[in-house]
């Protein structure tokens, strides 16, 4: 078909007014709001924590306080991604390779098989904790680091702080919260670290995720001084603990002592994961 004058013009006409409408849709794209991109957390970084006293919750108010010198420790705990890139620098720390003394069967249990025979965690999971590892795995890990695991002093004197305060247990439902965690079901899918705020210094998780390896988990971290006080084995845990503690309200902190001296450093368990310090 001949196109004529008029017909050029009204095809012409036509584009005109598409291509008017193009422009006008990518200005109002370019100039509104744009959703950002919520900043992911260093799993590298670590916080600086400046020492000082506490007193942990199973002894008396007159047994002496516990000082915690100045140390880094890991904003976030350690990740299935950190830890699959250990164990493929440390062979001997891959689950088919890692010797029965170090690890029982379930260690990185949820890890999948893969088509080469070594093991590797989830897509979906590279940033969530790592979990299913022994004490032997996380002290070898931490030190591969250059770093080392919190002593208990140093976990629970940060883990003490709220988001505003160095020591936030005085604050109202704090406890709860932490007891709220304590009492949901271990088979709950886990969540990626940093989801949640963070606490005074900066440092993410402490508690809502996992239990976490210490370095002396299965000792009372006690002094000299405080061996003698007579009431220590009674106060390890709930029930007894409770009479002579300066907060019996705070049975969250009983129940991590108790669940520590529980623990065996070859003991894998799916919501037992761990962080790094260093001094």
């Amino acid at each position: 078909m001949r196109l004529t004058h008029t017909n050029t013009l009204a095809h012409l006409t036509a584009w005109d007014n598409v291509i008017s409408s193009l422009v006008v849709a990518l200005a109002v794209f370019v100039l509104s709001p744009q959703p950002t991109a919520h900043a992911k957390t260093d799993t590298n970084a670590m916080a600086s924590i400046k020492g000082g006293t506490y007193r942990p919750l199973y002894l008396s108010e007159d047994s002496p306080m516990v000082t915690v010198g100045n140390f880094n420790i890991d904003k976030t705990p350690v990740t299935n991604q950190q830890f699959a890139k250990f164990v493929a620098n440390n062979p001997k720390w891959q689950k088919q390779n890692i010797a029965k003394l170090f690890a029982e069967p379930d260690y990185l249990a949820h890890w999948q098989k893969t088509s080469k025979g070594y093991y590797y965690p989830n897509s979906a999971d590279i940033d969530k904790p790592v979990v299913n590892v022994s004490w032997y795995a996380a002290n070898a890990y931490c030190k591969a680091q250059g770093k080392r695991l919190p002593k208990i002093a140093e976990w629970e004197y940060v883990a003490q702080a709220s988001t505003t305060r160095i020591n936030g247990s005085q604050e109202k439902g704090y406890n709860q919260t932490i007891l709220d965690w304590y009492t949901k079901s271990a088979t709950m899918p886990l969540k990626r670290v940093a989801q949640s705020p963070a606490n005074y210094w900066g440092v993410y998780d402490m508690h809502g995720l996992i239990w976490e390896w210490t370095q002396d988990f299965n000792s009372n971290l006690v002094s000299g001084e405080s061996r003698a006080d007579s009431t220590l084995n009674q106060t390890m845990f709930c029930g007894s603990g409770a009479a002579g503690a300066p907060d019996p309200s705070d049975y969250a902190a009983f129940m991590r002592y108790g669940f520590r001296s529980s623990l065996q450093s070859q003991f894998a368990l799916k919501s037992l994961g761990f962080r790094c310090a260093k001094d």
